[in-house]
């Protein structure tokens, strides 16, 4: 059954499990060995056992583009993911988010407006980080002003700290990031995460970021399973899921629908006893 579509702030008062769709190579990347039919395929059926094991959202990436660009990607990913959004959109009514890797958020923006998605994955929105792809300097002053002048004002811009696979250029204190990712770069929420894919958030670390944002939303965005989600769901507005609802825990592989089952009967009774912060 087709739910009826929700705002990404009523998603907030459920402290929403968010499904990831990993997407594979599309054309032009490096491992584009299969045809995009399959690609489009995989990441509908992944969308639709999302969808029945109770998501309450969905977010999408091209996660087979390894090794990513640091920033803008080619037009051609940019139409394939087009592409892949607006069929998930006709299959599955949920909320959808968009994060073209490694910091394309500018592509991200566009994609979430021509196929109607609700929000973005921005890993470095300020700052700078050192990662695989070298130093990844902030866009929240390009993607702002982008987004005022395509009137994309309700697509919400969900924005890593600390994000995964990287590490500081220089020394600074993780509040003074969570503040200026927020205040400086408007950042509608945040992300926490661990180290790398499918790795566990340390909780002191959550603490640490739950309190710098006062008021703002702060997502998992790594490591949520239902060994995890208990200890985390006191300090979360909610969860992006990957890798521990994948066949054998690998990302590259197809959801499950009994892992997804699972995870999201016990955040239901989790809930009761942590409600919306």
């Amino acid at each position: 059954m087709r739910s009826k579509q929700k705002s990404f702030d009523d998603l907030l008062r459920v402290k929403p499990i968010i499904g990831m769709i990993h997407l594979g190579a599309l054309p032009g990347a490096p491992r584009a060995h299969s045809g995009f039919d399959e690609v489009v395929g995989r990441a509908l059926e992944d969308a639709e056992t999302l969808a029945a094991g109770g998501c309450h959202a969905l977010m999408m990436e091209n996660f087979g583009d390894i090794p990513f660009l640091p920033g803008r990607v080619s037009a051609t990913v940019v139409a394939a993911m087009t592409k892949v959004a607006v069929e998930v959109k006709r299959k599955v009514t949920l909320p959808l988010g968009i994060n073209v890797l490694r910091n394309d958020g500018v592509s991200a923006l566009a994609i979430a407006l021509a196929a109607g998605a609700d929000f973005i994955r921005v890993n470095v929105l300020t700052g700078a980080r050192v990662t695989d792809q070298g130093v990844i300097g902030g866009i929240a002053d390009v993607l702002l002003r982008e987004q005022a002048a395509t009137g994309a004002n309700k697509v919400r811009i969900l924005a890593d700290v600390d994000v995964k696979h990287s590490a500081p250029l220089a020394a600074r204190p993780l509040a003074d990031e969570v503040k200026d990712t927020i205040l400086r770069g408007l950042a509608d929420a945040v992300i926490v995460s661990g180290s790398g894919t499918g790795a566990a958030v340390d909780i002191n670390k959550l603490k640490l970021v739950r309190d710098a944002a006062q008021r703002a939303p702060v997502l998992i965005g790594s490591g949520v399973s239902l060994d995890t989600i208990e200890g985390l769901m006191p300090y979360s507005s909610g969860f992006i899921v990957g890798t521990s609802l994948k066949k054998d825990g690998r990302p590259e592989n197809k959801v499950e629908l009994k892992r997804v089952q699972e995870l999201l009967a016990r955040h239901k009774a989790l809930l009761e006893r942590y409600p919306a912060i």
